[in-house]
C-alpha cells in the first residue's frame, strides 16, 4: 500500500467531510496546523505512524489515502437552507452526495435503474413556474392528482436520492448533478433529522425545482445574497405550484379559505403543511393580505408552526430504490457486501468502510459485512421499483 504515492488532496477531501479544520486537525495528532497544510498542499508526506493515526481520526481506511478516484464532473449544489448554514457546513457535504453517486454508478453495473427522465421546456412554458409545473405533471403523467409520495416519484424518474442524519440542523436537503464515465446523474440527500412526511415532500420537490430551474444555468459563486434568495424563493413557488397545482387546489381550498380546521383535512389529502398550503392559497388569490396575516398569528398561537396536526402521525418516506438494490443483489448472491467494497474501492477508487456506506445508502448497519462469495454475471432490472 505505501508504495503508491500519497493522495494529499484526499486528506483534504476526508478532513472536510468530517467537519474539521486544519487547526482542529493538527492539535488531535498534536502537531502543527502548518505541518497539517503541508500535507494538504503535497509539500510533506505524513509518516506510517502519522497515517494510521490520520485515518483513526477521520474514520477512513488507509487506503482511502492512496487511491485515485473516478473522475467525477460536479455541478451547482443546491442547499435548503442554504442563508441558514455556514460556508464550511455546507462543504461537508459537498463529497457526500459525490460518493452517494459513485455507488450509484457501480450499482448500474448489476441494477437496471431508471434513467433521469427530464422534459425539454418551450420557451413559453420557462417564463412561467406555474406552466412549467403543470407541463411537467403532464409529462410525468400526474395530471392534476395529489402527489402520495415525491421520494418515491423521484426515483421512478431516475433521481438518485438518499436520506442522512445531518450534523447540521440548518440543512433539510441537497442536491446537485454529477457526471461519471460519461453519464449525468442527479442526486438528492435528503435529512433525517426533522423526521416528518410533510417538511420531506416539500423538500423533495424544492430541489426538484432546483434541477428544473436552475441547474445548469446559474454559477451559485457568482451570485449576491440578495440573488440567493431569489434562488430559494424560485424553488419554494416551484414546489408548492407542483404539490398543489393551482386549478385543483383552488377548485379545494375555495370552498373553505378561511377555516384553518378545512386545511387540516386538505393536508392529508394533498400531503402538504398547512404552512405551505396557506401560502399558497394567499398567492393564488383565494384569500387577502389581511386575512393571511390574521390566520398566520392563528397558526403561532396553536402552536403550529413547530409542529402542526398529523405531524407525527404520518410515517416518513424513505428512499427505496438504491436498498432494495443492494438487497436483491445480496440476498440472491449476486455479489456480496465484501465484494461491493472491494470493487468500489478498486475500480472507483473510493475506499471506504462498510458502515459508511451503510450510512450513505441508509441501509442497516452491518448489513453489508458479509463473508465473499462468487459473483455470478447477471443484471437485475429495477425498472419497476
Amino acid at each position: 500500500m505505501l508504495e503508491r504515492p500519497f493522495n494529499n488532496i484526499r486528506l483534504k477531501e476526508g478532513r472536510v467531510y468530517r467537519g474539521l479544520t486544519i487547526t482542529d486537525l493538527a492539535d488531535k495528532l498534536n502537531m502543527s496546523k502548518q505541518m497539517i497544510s503541508k500535507y494538504e498542499n503535497g509539500k510533506s508526506i505524513p509518516s506510517f505512524e502519522v497515517m494510521m493515526q490520520i485515518s483513526a481520526i477521520l474514520n477512513f481506511p488507509k487506503d482511502y489515502f492512496y487511491e485515485n478516484p473516478v473522475n467525477v464532473s460536479t455541478g451547482n449544489t443546491y442547499f435548503r437552507s442554504l442563508l441558514t448554514s455556514s460556508k464550511k457546513e455546507r462543504e461537508m457535504q459537498y463529497d457526500r452526495v459525490k460518493y452517494l453517486t459513485i455507488i450509484r454508478a457501480l450499482l448500474e453495473e448489476y441494477v437496471d435503474f431508471p434513467d433521469l427522465d427530464i422534459p425539454v421546456f418551450s420557451e413559453s412554458e420557462s417564463t412561467s413556474i406555474e406552466a412549467m409545473t403543470r407541463s411537467l405533471r403532464e409529462y410525468w403523467g400526474l395530471s392534476g392528482e395529489p402527489i402520495k409520495d415525491m421520494v418515491y416519484l423521484l426515483e421512478t424518474k431516475g433521481f438518485v436520492v438518499s436520506t442522512s442524519t445531518l450534523i447540521n440542523k440548518n440543512i433539510d436537503a441537497f442536491g446537485c448533478q454529477q457526471v461519471i464515465n460519461d453519464k449525468a446523474y442527479y442526486s438528492i440527500i435528503l435529512s433525517d433529522n426533522k423526521n416528518n412526511f410533510y417538511r420531506r415532500q416539500f423538500d423533495a420537490s424544492h430541489e426538484l425545482a432546483h434541477k428544473i430551474l436552475h441547474d445548469p444555468y446559474l454559477n451559485l459563486n457568482d451570485l449576491s445574497k440578495d440573488e440567493f434568495k431569489q434562488v430559494e424563493q424560485e424553488a419554494n413557488e416551484f414546489a408548492a405550484a407542483f404539490l398543489l397545482p393551482q386549478e385543483e387546489f383552488l377548485r379545494d381550498v375555495l370552498l373553505h379559505p378561511t377555516d384553518l380546521m378545512y386545511y387540516k383535512s386538505l393536508k392529508k389529502k394533498w400531503g402538504v403543511s398547512i404552512g405551505a398550503m396557506l401560502m399558497r392559497a394567499y398567492k393564488l388569490g383565494a384569500i387577502n393580505t389581511s386575512t393571511y396575516q390574521y390566520m398566520q398569528r392563528v397558526i403561532s398561537q396553536k402552536g403550529w408552526r413547530t409542529k402542526e396536526p398529523f405531524d407525527d402521525i404520518k410515517e416518513l418516506n424513505h428512499p427505496v430504490s438504491m436498498q432494495q438494490a443492494i438487497e436483491l443483489l445480496i440476498e440472491n448472491d449476486y455479489i456480496t457486501g465484501d465484494k461491493l467494497l472491494y470493487r468500489l474501492s478498486k475500480e472507483y477508487g473510493l475506499t471506504l468502510f462498510a458502515s459508511e456506506v451503510e450510512n450513505l445508502l441508509g441501509i442497516e448497519e452491518g448489513y453489508l459485512s458479509t463473508s465473499d462469495g462468487a459473483l455470478p454475471n447477471n443484471l437485475v432490472s429495477l425498472k419497476s421499483i
